[in-house]
C-alpha cells in the first residue's frame, strides 16, 4: 500500500515564549520488509534558530530545534509518502512461556533489536501488582508466547473502553488499569507491563493509523492522531510480533511506524523545555490517505 501522510501539531502559549529547545520524532521510518519512506519533510513555524537531524539509540529519526526569538505559538508539520508492505502471519514458532528464559539467556546481542532492552521496568513503566495478576489469569500453562500476547491483547480490548477524556499523557499504567478506560497510549502501556510481568520482552511502537478504512470496514479507533501499539519478542525463531490492543488486530499495512522504544518517553513526538510561564494548548491533526 502507498500512503500520503500529513501531520500538523499546533502549540498555543498563554504567554509568549522567549526561548525553547525541542526534540521532534514524527517522520516515518524505513524498515526492511515492512515499510519504505519514499519522501518526507518536517517543517516548523516560526523557523527555529538552529536545527539538526540525528538518529537516536532505537534508530528513530529525530530533529532537534532551538528557538532564541519570542514566539506565541509553534506549528509542526510533517508530510511523507510511505510504501507499506504486507507481511503475512506465519506459523507460531514461539516457545511455551517456560521455554522463553533459555532463549533469552542465549541472546548476547545488545543492539537496537535486542530483547534485553525491553524485559524489565522502564522510566514510565514500573512494575504493577494488579496488572501482573491480570496477566497471570490470562496466560494458560500450555500457551505459547505468541498465544499469550494475542490473548492479553484481546482481553484488554474487551475489558477497556476507548475514552479520550479519561486519561492524560501522564496517566500511569496502574491508573489506566483501574479506570479500564483510556486511549491507545494507555492500552499499549498496560499490555507492555502485563507481558513484561510474565518475562516476555515488550516495547512501544509509535506511528500512524490509516484514516480512511477500506470499503465495507469500520474506521479504527485512534486514527485521528498519532497511534501506538505493542511489539513483543516471541523467541529466537519467532522474533518480534506487533499487536494493536486498541483495535485487537495485528499491526499490518494500516499501521505506519514512526519509532520504537521501551515506553512512550522514548518515542514521544515532541519533548523539550521552554522559558515561559502560564498554560498552553495543543492540537493534533492527522491524515493517512491511500494513494491509488
Amino acid at each position: 500500500m502507498l500512503y500520503d501522510i500529513n501531520l500538523k501539531i499546533t502549540y498555543g502559549y498563554e504567554v509568549p515564549v522567549s526561548g525553547g529547545r525541542h526534540l521532534v520524532r514524527v517522520l516515518p521510518a524505513s524498515i526492511p520488509g515492512r515499510q519504505r519512506l519514499i519522501a518526507g519533510s518536517v517543517t516548523f513555524q516560526p523557523t527555529p534558530g538552529e536545527r539538526s537531524e540525528s538518529v537516536d539509540f532505537f534508530a528513530n529519526a529525530t530533529t532537534s530545534i532551538l528557538f532564541r526569538s519570542v514566539h506565541e505559538n509553534l506549528v509542526i508539520r510533517m508530510q511523507a509518502r510511505v510504501q507499506a508492505e504486507a507481511t503475512e502471519l506465519t506459523a507460531d514458532l514461539s516457545p511455551p512461556l517456560a521455554g522463553l528464559p533459555p532463549q533469552l539467556a542465549s541472546c548476547w546481542a545488545i543492539d537496537v533489536e535486542s530483547p534485553h532492552h525491553f524485559i524489565g521496568p522502564s522510566p514510565l513503566l514500573p512494575e504493577a501488582v494488579e496488572i501482573a495478576g491480570y496477566a497471570r489469569e490470562i496466560a494458560g500453562e500450555n500457551m505459547t508466547v505468541r498465544q499469550i500476547g494475542s490473548a492479553i491483547c484481546e482481553r484488554i480490548h474487551r475489558d477497556f473502553v476507548y475514552d479520550a477524556e479519561a486519561t492524560t499523557v501522564t496517566t500511569t499504567p496502574a491508573e489506566a488499569f483501574r479506570l479500564k478506560r483510556g486511549v491507545c497510549q494507555d492500552f499499549t502501556h498496560v499490555m507492555i507491563v502485563a507481558l513484561r510481568s510474565l518475562g516476555i520482552p515488550a516495547g512501544y511502537v509509535s506511528g500512524f493509523l490509516r484514516t480512511l478504512p477500506p470499503p465495507g470496514k469500520e474506521r479504527l479507533e485512534g486514527a485521528d492522531a498519532m497511534h501506538a501499539w505493542v511489539r513483543f519478542w516471541c523467541g529466537t525463531t519467532g522474533g518480534w510480533m506487533e499487536l494493536d490492543p486498541t483495535n485487537n488486530i495485528p499491526a499490518g499495512t494500516d499501521h505506519i511506524v514512526v519509532g520504537h522504544g521501551r515506553d512512550y518517553g522514548d518515542v514521544a513526538p515532541v519533548i523539550g523545555v521552554l522559558k515561559s510561564y502560564g498554560s498552553h494548548t495543543t492540537e493534533q491533526a492527522v491524515d493517512v490517505i491511500p494513494v491509488e
